[in-house]
């Protein structure tokens, strides 16, 4: 049986840019609705049934991309979304990835490269079911890769994809210590040396949801100077898999 359509929402209030887009992803079998601005790009991905991707431009009327993804994650809002935008510097990106992004492309951009980082996104977000031993499990919490849903004594915890990102990596690297740098390489694609706390944030937003208390964690220790480390053997091996590389577009 063929699988539903994955739907996608486009906010950018470039038309030309948006209806391009559209078309293009469209014709891939895609579903996709459009939005010409943050207010109205917010109260979409807010609202029910919930979008599989969305592509969102920093630089929209009304209500700006970095706002639109802050309250969306604030909402509980956990769909991957990719942020696009004209500003190339490391600051903007570490911003975004700060507040919840899940993958930053730099207009102008090919748009093979787009729809293969699209392509990457969903399939870790997706469900699919010939990967049913891709778990781990530590302490209560049972962690399942494949349909990215973790659930503790049988209650969902809510993770973001990016949050499902880290705990992956440092499930690999488990009982190693790995730095925040390489952290940022491996996890955001990001080369270069940037002094930030993005790690620690994100790092400590994981632990309020997973760790039995935050404040001395049992898993995800601190390796002071260095990074961190996941400390826990596994009950279930997780099969991990490869997320291929992304392969011009945007030139107004």
């Amino acid at each position: 049986m063929k699988n539903a359509p994955a739907r996608m929402l486009i906010v950018d209030g470039d038309i030309k840019m948006s209806t391009s887009l559209r078309s293009i992803f469209e014709q891939q079998e895609y579903t996709v609705t459009g939005a010409w601005d943050g207010e109205q790009g917010l109260h979409l991905l807010t609202r029910m049934p919930a979008y599989d991707i969305v592509l969102l431009e920093t630089a929209i009327p009304r209500k700006n991309g970095f706002d639109v993804l802050r309250e969306a994650r604030l909402a509980g809002v956990t769909t991957p979304i990719i942020m696009l935008t004209f500003q190339a510097n490391a600051n903007d990106k570490l911003r975004a990835f700060d507040i919840g992004a899940d993958d930053y492309v730099t207009k102008p951009f090919h748009i093979e490269e787009l729809a293969a980082r699209v392509k990457a996104m969903l399939r870790r977000s997706s469900l699919p079911a010939e990967h049913p031993s891709d778990t781990y499990d530590f302490g209560s919490l049972h962690v399942n890769f494949s349909s990215h849903t973790a659930h503790r004594n049988g209650d969902a915890v809510r993770l973001t994809a990016k949050e499902f990102d880290i705990l992956r990596y440092f499930i690999e690297h488990r009982g190693r210590a790995v730095s925040r740098r390489q952290i940022l390489r491996n996890i955001w694609g990001i080369p270069f040396d940037v002094s930030t706390r993005t790690i620690d944030r994100h790092v400590s937003a994981l632990r309020k949801k997973i760790e039995p208390d935050p404040e001395d964690p049992t898993w995800i220790k601190t390796v002071y100077g260095v990074g961190y480390r996941f400390v826990q053997r596994p009950c279930h091996e997780a099969k991990l898999h490869p997320v291929p590389a992304p392969g011009y577009y945007g030139h107004t």
